[in-house]
């Protein structure tokens, strides 16, 4: 290398002169060959180093002194100073005057350096500093290089707030920064916000990256109605790439002490997690011990794929007196179950599985409104295979056996048989499918005293046609392209008429009717009831597709069935169908702008002239965290409700978050939220009540405040979760995720 303005041939004569005794000069360059260096000093193989300057001198095996704009370069570090003292033989320099030094993406300046560049030992006096993970920048009195990638700051500060943004910082006597294992250790620290001291701890780490980390986790400080203040702080145990565990003492003002902990595993072929919480005699509930218990586990063995999924709590009222991870569950039926499930390839043109199925229910109960206890069952085995193009057919088999059991009711074993032959006949814009099949159920009763009935049986024939056509033509709304389709569908049954009165009912109901309801074969879920038919159900769809990207923009349809027989097969205490057609099923979704996309449901009933269904909702969202939620769901005589949820900024840097799900039919608040976010660029500040009915006349409410030091700690209660689920679209205001706007389902 030559200084500028220098010719190479001068930059030639240069080493050569270096390599021999001596050399000096001004506005030069030197290139130190690490193969001119004797053998006995070499130990490893040296990068070759470069130094420019106003004025240079020194000897090849000895030292080079740089005075006047000194810069010095390796393969990773680049160091500049008003005077630098290279020594080769100990591979160590030392640098006065506005130093400045670079390295792997981190800049370090202070007044005075001295290191080692093999053992990468050394000291920076007054220093400030930036590291290239997270912003991260300070300052201190004395900066030490430790070893390759560690660092110690002795009376430093550490924050991750922009240069000339002190709104935050670390202060500690000690502060260990180790690059290797990615975190910081703070001894006699103290957490200093817009200039006050808000937390001092005699030690405290925290990441210096993204990566995982063993070590306390921010403290948890809340406050519920029923649990007065709470205050927990977790500690996270980085067991292995694949695993972890987070142990949480949990102080709960009015009650005691909660001790939480959840393990979570990831392997090749199994993955899962277990969280436990344990509340000894709870202060609040006549001093019992309270528990709750969720265990998820998936695996695959060869072909088989395992699962189980099992959930307990000590009493049916541990959700709506404690505030825990675990209530993202059922607050009223919680599973114990496993699954086991088998496919594989039947024939050329086919597949089959096998699943087996054992499930258990713990029904936690409101004394206000009580519940039947669903069956368990123990166990459920179930054969499905379908095998295509057998002469022109497809032939399908669905099966399975259910031993059902409760304390209170019938039991029984259930064997259901259900093969079927259909002859699919399809062009590029029409098909037509008739089919045919035989559904045949079996029961065994188990005798008791109080059970009726007995042992039987139930084969009922099933027809049934399906077809459907597909129109599309180009079009232009509004100077835009579109294309248009119209899609026209047909479902004609048949099923005679079977007297199933005998028969226990274990699992039937009647269906919810919708677009993928109505087009089915029975009127009931289940396998316990099958619908007597001669019915039509007829439906249209229409949609506006972008024809450069398919994305569909606007989709609108109708769907009614028609009957042609009176109902007979019914529900117990259920009345039979009246009419001769069901309700009119309705539905308008689409974009409506950029920003904007809405829907329209609705079921409106032709007998008695009225809407019996209607749902309404839409979506504006310009931007990342501004968005707008409406929505309006009412079913007669059972629901009626207006739900609006929001995150929009209010002023320079706050937001608003907000949601109300108002019950009308009740005239109360099922849901609400009220809340405000500030973010101050490296920090972010939430306030969030949340209040939410838990039971029949009870309602648990709890208030959230959070403070995030960006990169480092969350201090206070965690409002995250409850913001996604109760604002749809809701963004991190300190973490942008695109504009990207998501569908209303």
């Amino acid at each position: 290398m030559h200084p500028t303005g220098l010719p190479p041939l001068g930059a030639l004569v240069l080493l050569m002169l270096a390599a021999e005794t001596h050399a000096a000069g001004s506005g030069l360059g030197l290139k130190l060959d690490p193969r001119l260096q004797p053998p006995a000093l070499t130990g490893q193989e040296k990068l070759p180093v470069f130094i420019e300057a106003d004025r240079l001198q020194g000897h090849q095996d000895r030292d080079f002194e740089a005075q006047g704009n000194a810069r010095f370069r390796t393969r990773d570090k680049a160091l500049f100073a008003d005077w630098l003292l290279y020594k080769s033989a100990e591979d160590e320099v030392e640098a006065t005057g506005n130093v400045r030094l670079e390295q792997k993406g981190d800049v370090f300046e202070g007044t005075r350096l001295k290191l080692n560049l093999e053992t990468e030992q050394g000291y920076l006096q007054q220093p400030t500093f930036s590291l290239s993970e997270q912003g991260a920048r300070g300052d201190a009195k004395e900066f030490v290089f430790v070893g390759e990638n560690r660092y110690r700051v002795d009376q430093g500060r550490y924050t991750t707030c922009g240069p000339g943004q002190d709104d935050w910082f670390i202060r500690a006597r000690d502060l260990d920064l180790d690059k290797n294992t990615d975190i910081g250790t703070a001894r006699d620290a103290s957490v200093v916000f817009l200039g006050r001291p808000i937390l001092y701890t005699p030690w405290m780490d925290f990441p210096l990256s993204q990566n995982r980390k063993s070590g306390f986790l921010s403290p948890t400080i809340a406050t519920s109605g029923k649990s007065g203040p709470e205050f927990s702080i977790p500690y996270y145990w980085n067991i292995a790439p694949n695993r972890d565990a987070t142990f949480t003492p949990h102080i709960l003002a009015k009650r005691g002490l909660m001790l939480g902990t959840e393990f979570r595993y990831l392997e090749p072929t199994y993955d899962g997690e277990l969280r436990v919480e344990a509340l000894p005699n709870d202060r609040n509930f006549d001093g019992q011990d309270r528990y709750a218990g969720f265990v998820r586990h998936r695996q695959i063995r060869g072909p088989w794929t395992f699962l189980v999924n099992a959930q307990k709590v000590s009493d049916d009222n541990y959700f709506r007196d404690l505030s825990t991870q675990i209530q993202a569950t059922s607050l009223t039926l919680l599973p114990r179950e496993a699954h086991a499930v088998r496919g594989g390839a039947l024939g050329q043109k086919g597949h089959w599985t096998l699943s087996g199925f054992v499930q258990r229910w713990q029904t936690l109960q409101d004394p206000r409104a009580p519940i039947t206890p669903p069956y368990d069952r123990l166990p459920q085995i179930s054969l499905v295979t379908n095998s295509y193009d057998v002469a022109n057919t497809d032939i399908n088999f669905t099966g399975s056996y259910v031993d059902f059991d409760h304390p209170t009711l019938v039991n029984a074993r259930r064997f259901v048989a259900y093969p079927s032959i259909s002859a699919p006949l399809q062009t590029s814009f029409a098909y037509l499918t008739p089919k045919v099949g035989l559904h045949y159920t079996r029961y065994d009763i188990e005798n008791r005293p109080s059970t009726r009935l007995t042992n039987a049986s139930r084969s009922v024939p099933i027809f049934s046609t399906e077809g459907g056509m597909v129109f599309e033509r180009n079009t232009t709304i509004r100077g835009r392209n579109y294309l248009q389709t119209l899609e026209p569908k047909l479902l004609y049954v048949y099923v005679p008429y079977r007297n199933q009165n005998n028969l226990p009912n274990f699992e039937s109901g009647l269906t919810d009717i919708n677009f993928a309801s109505i087009f089915s074969e029975n009127l009931f879920s289940g396998q316990d009831r099958i619908s007597d038919a001669n019915q039509l159900t007829m439906g249209v769809t229409s949609r506006l597709l972008d024809p450069q990207t398919g994305i569909e923009q606007v989709r609108v349809g109708v769907a009614q069935r028609f009957h042609f027989k009176d109902q007979e097969v019914t529900l117990p205490g259920v009345p039979a169908r009246t009419g001769t057609a069901s309700d009119i099923l309705a539905a308008l979704s689409g974009r409506l702008t950029r920003d904007l996309v809405a829907e329209v449901g609705v079921q409106y009933n032709t007998e008695f002239s009225q809407t019996r269904k209607l749902a309404l909702g839409a979506r504006y969202q310009p931007d990342v965290g501004k968005v707008l939620n409406v929505g309006y769901r009412m079913t007669r005589g059972i629901l009626e409700n207006v739900d609006v949820s929001a995150q929009w900024p209010i002023a320079r840097g706050w937001s608003g978050v907000g949601r109300m799900n108002y019950s009308l039919r009740d005239s109360r608040i099922a849901e609400g939220l009220a809340g405000v976010e500030y973010n101050g660029g490296c920090w972010v500040v939430r306030l969030v009540s949340y209040n939410v009915a838990v039971g029949t006349g009870e309602a648990s409410r709890s208030i959230f405040l959070q403070l995030e030091l960006n990169g480092v700690a969350k201090v206070g209660s965690n409002p995250l979760e409850v913001l996604r689920q109760n604002i749809s679209g809701y963004t991190k205001i300190n973490e942008p995720q695109g504009s990207i706007l998501p569908p209303l389902r």
